[in-house]
């Protein structure tokens, strides 16, 4: 655990280190503001004890004012330095996260970084603006009002040196549990968001099989740990509030009822030789509660610390996450030139804590393969190697004639054409999905897909809008539609995810159909799959072992 939280310190640390000249300026500033205090609780001692003897000191007063505008100076310009200060940093952590998933085929869960992304950095901003200055103030004030407390009654700054270390103890002990409460509800959160979005990507399949209740049981039994991980966290905050505020109260109590006898006579104790005066009992009492204010901001801000360090922690573990980087910008360039053919050569890559290792083969243009092997064995991750999307350990890919590099990769999908297991639609019509705006022969596509009857069936045929995960088709007529939309960009080659997984037989053969029409045209197929029938298909077959 203790190495737990040095890396998440460490992560938050990294996170703040270009705004810490600002959070350091702004402390001081901060700390400067506190320090103020004891020379107003000085000018109102004096200006008390001034009328107790029938004459008010006006200078007292004036000096107090002047003292009030420039310690609210102080706090305004610190508070805006702060708030400055986290809004830069949590602000260049999501740039930092939306950059590298927009530059990303796979990572941490989508729900859990969108959450990490969207919400959680904010935890960040309280942490900067509260907790950060209040660590300035506890190292500083407590220590200046103590030495003036001894300076005046050995008594009271006993009485602060006893109380005053008890707070931060017991502080310390709660802030464990307030620290581990966060990364519980944090990582609550992060799950249900995970949970959500794989359940709306099954929305079709769970209305067909009629799992509506099972899945919002699910939802119930997740929202109620959320909300029972909430609570968690704010018993601990309340709990810790609690602690503070009985060590103070006592602390004040004390001191108010050492000066307050002291100053009837009736004890003879605490000074050096003389009694106490008024006007430094009443700068005593004065100055008690402040001594314990940097402490209580300190404790008050103590579960900001926890939700950082919790919010570091997942920062960490996307940090470490493995991402496949896209070679390339991902932007629109001319198409690479030469024959379209594919070179792989000793190629090797990681993922999950595998190496994964694939033969060396050669697709020539226009030739058809079928990559067979068991699940996990890598056959995904080869096609997005040969489509530039994620970066090999070892070995070299070559596309019509040169490396597949990040200065070919767009060039290189400009010629590609892809057919993902799981289809994914735009929330626009169905035309726009299929030609992103471009001019083309939609009917002609739709045909050669074999799904020009099933988008005549829509209820607006190609102007009906499908939802991101396609509601209202089946698996195989998705899939089919991504077909075709691969159909439109007249692609060299097409690398096919799994085409006719979980399909019936009339379904599969119907996907095969397309898949071979558009080989008739001259276009090269790679496709991964289980499926004997539909590789028995293909020129050749290529099996994937898995492990290296």
């Amino acid at each position: 655990m203790a190495q737990g939280a040095g890396r998440d310190e460490q992560v938050l640390a990294a996170m703040l280190l270009p705004v810490r000249a600002q959070l350091r300026l702004a402390a001081g500033m901060s700390t400067a503001a506190s320090l103020i205090w004891p020379m107003q609780a000085a000018l109102v001692a004096w200006a008390l004890a001034g009328l107790l003897g029938g004459n008010l000191p006006w200078a007292a007063v004036a000096g107090f004012a002047v003292a009030g505008v420039l310690r609210a100076i102080l706090t305004y310009l610190a508070e805006g330095r702060l708030f400055e200060a986290g809004l830069q940093a949590v602000t260049t952590a999501r740039e930092r996260i939306v950059q590298r998933e927009a530059l990303a085929t796979e990572g941490m869960g989508a729900g859990a970084v969108a959450a990490l992304a969207g919400e959680k950095l904010d935890a960040v901003l309280p942490f900067v603006t509260r907790y950060a200055p209040a660590q300035g103030r506890v190292m500083v004030v407590p220590f200046v009002i103590l030495a003036l407390a001894f300076w005046q009654s050995w008594a009271v700054g006993l009485v602060f040196l006893i109380t005053g270390p008890l707070i931060p103890v017991f502080m310390a002990l709660v802030g464990m549990a307030a620290k581990d409460a966060s990364k519980r509800q944090m990582a609550e959160v992060g799950s249900l968001n995970d949970l959500l979005v794989e359940r709306l990507q099954a929305l079709v399949d769970i209305r067909l099989l009629g799992a509506e209740k099972t899945v919002t049981s699910s939802f119930a039994e997740g929202a109620e740990r959320l909300r029972a991980q909430t609570m968690s966290v704010l018993r601990v905050a309340f709990l810790s509030s609690a602690v503070l505020e009985l060590f103070a109260a006592i602390g004040v109590a004390m001191v108010a009822v050492y000066i307050g006898f002291d100053l009837l006579g009736v004890l003879q104790f605490g000074t050096y030789g003389a009694p106490l005066t008024p006007a430094a009992g009443l700068f005593l009492l004065l100055l008690a509660p402040d001594y314990y204010q940097p402490l209580r901001d300190l404790s008050a801000a103590w579960h900001d610390k926890a939700a950082a360090l919790a919010v570091a922690g997942e920062l960490g573990l996307w940090e470490a996450a493995e991402a496949q980087p896209l070679l390339g910008t991902g932007g629109g360039v001319a198409r690479l030139s030469g024959a379209a053919e594919i070179a792989v050569s000793g190629l090797r890559v990681r993922r999950g804590g595998r190496d994964l290792s694939y033969p060396d083969f050669t697709a020539s243009p226009g030739q058809t393969l079928a990559l067979l092997g068991p699940s996990g064995a890598g056959k995904t991750t080869l096609l997005r190697l040969l489509a530039g999307m994620a970066v090999p350990e070892a070995g070299q890919i070559t596309v019509a004639g040169q490396a597949l590099t990040a200065a070919t990769a767009d060039g290189w999908r400009a010629r590609l054409g892809w057919m993902p297991q799981t289809p994914h639609f735009l929330n626009a019509s169905l035309a726009h999905n299929l030609t992103f705006g471009r001019p083309a022969d939609v009917t002609g596509a739709l045909r050669m897909a074999a799904v020009e009857g099933v988008v005549a069936g829509l209820p607006s045929g190609l102007a009906t809008r499908l939802g991101e995960t396609g509601g209202g088709l089946s698996g195989g007529e998705a899939r089919r539609l991504t077909l075709a939309r691969a159909i439109l960009t007249a692609p060299d080659v097409l690398l096919a995810d799994e085409p006719t997984a979980d399909l019936d037989a009339e379904t599969a053969a119907k996907v095969t159909g397309g898949l071979m029409a558009l080989a008739a045209t001259g276009c090269s197929l790679i496709i991964a799959t289980h499926d004997e029938r539909l590789a028995s298909r293909m020129d050749r077959v290529i099996r994937i072992g898995g492990q290296a």
